[in-house]
């Protein structure tokens, strides 16, 4: 974890922080390459490029945006929404962000293998 990203969380006011954090940690522990940063003013995961980026202003549910996710969609069904490039999801509380844990860091690793391939 980075301490950006740990200064950011600090001053983050918002009733899905606790949210945030725990799909911060999964993300992080999802693959040793998978790094992250403060890009538009938000969380953001990286490794050779942006993979994703939270939502900080939703207040109902966690919000993760994929930035090229059309990319895994196919193979990652846990990504939601049909533009040309982004995806995205949505974790609605503790038991939903733990039922997806599983598919979200295959993602992560998915990201990273095919970055390196």
């Amino acid at each position: 974890m980075s301490a950006e990203v740990d200064a950011w969380m600090d001053a983050y006011d918002n009733p899905q922080k606790d949210g945030v954090q725990q799909v911060r940690a999964l993300i992080l522990a999802a693959d040793p390459r998978m790094g992250e940063c403060i890009k538009w003013k938000a969380p953001t995961f990286t490794y050779k490029g942006n993979l994703a980026s939270f939502f900080p202003r939703a207040k109902k549910h966690v919000s993760l945006m994929f930035h090229s996710g059309a990319r895994f969609a196919e193979q990652h069904p846990i990504l939601e929404g049909e533009g040309a490039t982004a995806r995205s999801i949505k974790f609605l509380d503790a038991d939903d962000i733990a039922a997806k844990a599983p598919a979200l860091q295959a993602l992560v690793r998915a990201w990273c293998e095919a970055k390196d391939a």
